[in-house]
């Protein structure tokens, strides 16, 4: 018996959402930072093996707004929960409920009383880095909210805990179809992927005021005959001081971030690349819902 279905993963800015992820398909497809607000966009990833295919949409941690950016993303994150099938709750092995964390588990329980029927699996991450007298007093924490189908603790980032939480899923999904052909990932392009890498590089190596305010377009991609791939993108900013900052003294920074996206970007498409990137500024594009529409979030 094949099963599928839905499964969302939600919580709060940086407890490795876009970890977990990649960690499960084995391919990066979302940007992975330090900083909050790494992930904007609704992504959806694909897992397919012999006994199910599970698509997983990753959302924006939850958050207040502060912008236009802000709203779209909470609006994207709160909606998925009524269109899976299962919801997943992801949370790190912070010893105290926080308040975003009661915000989101408060969201969840009004959720629950709705939909009682829907399952709600809650992940505790980054268990490598906690005794495990600690982790059984999360879990007992956790336990006592009565809104959790199972708890299982993970590593996101050693892949630790992944295999089971894959079984437990499947064993909350019905029978149903293949969705997507097997060899399929995700159903983002090769230039949102592109763009994601680029953006990425710039969270990591820039400094903290200005990763919020970064996006990429990418202008064009055209392979030669020769295989290989030129690739011209533009990063804007909000600020014409952070223009400097991401160029860098003598084009330093932007050949820092270039040099690192363009050895992914050849891993991802498997061939060599010719990128280019240049720097614009497009001012508090943030709060103008025209230009979060442009930079792809609709």
């Amino acid at each position: 018996m094949f099963k599928s279905g839905y499964v969302t993963i939600i919580g709060r800015p940086n407890v490795g959402k876009s970890t977990l992820l990649n960690s499960i398909i084995g391919q990066k497809i979302s940007a992975i930072s330090n900083k909050p607000q790494t992930t904007r966009d609704r992504i959806t990833f694909i897992y397919t093996d012999e006994e199910a295919q599970i698509i997983f949409l990753d959302t924006p941690g939850i958050q207040k707004p502060k912008n236009k950016l802000g709203s779209f993303m909470l609006k994207t994150s709160e909606e998925t929960l009524t269109e899976v099938d299962v919801i997943t709750y992801l949370v790190d092995c912070s010893e105290k409920i926080g308040k975003m964390d009661s915000y989101i588990i408060n969201f969840l329980t009004e959720h629950k009383e709705k939909n009682p029927n829907k399952p709600i699996i809650l992940l505790i991450n980054k268990i490598d880095e906690i005794q495990k007298e600690k982790l059984f007093e999360l879990i007992k924490m956790y336990d006592e909210l009565n809104i959790f189908n199972e708890i299982i603790p993970i590593s996101a980032l050693k892949a630790d805990g992944i295999e089971e939480y894959l079984e437990v899923l499947k064993s909350y999904l019905s029978e149903g179809p293949m969705f997507y052909p097997e060899d399929m990932i995700t159903d983002k392009t090769e230039k949102f992927i592109v763009a994601e890498i680029i953006r990425e590089k710039a969270l990591r190596f820039l400094n903290e005021e200005i990763p919020h305010g970064v996006a990429v377009s990418i202008e064009s991609m055209k392979e030669r005959n020769n295989k290989i791939m030129d690739i011209e993108a533009t990063i804007y900013v909000e600020r014409e001081s952070h223009k400097g900052i991401i160029i860098g003294k003598a084009g330093s920074m932007l050949k820092k971030i270039g040099t690192s996206a363009r050895k992914e970007i050849e891993i991802l498409l498997d061939e060599k690349v010719n990128l280019k990137l240049w720097v614009k500024v497009e001012k508090n594009w943030r709060d103008k819902e025209n230009k979060v529409k442009y930079f792809g979030y609709k």
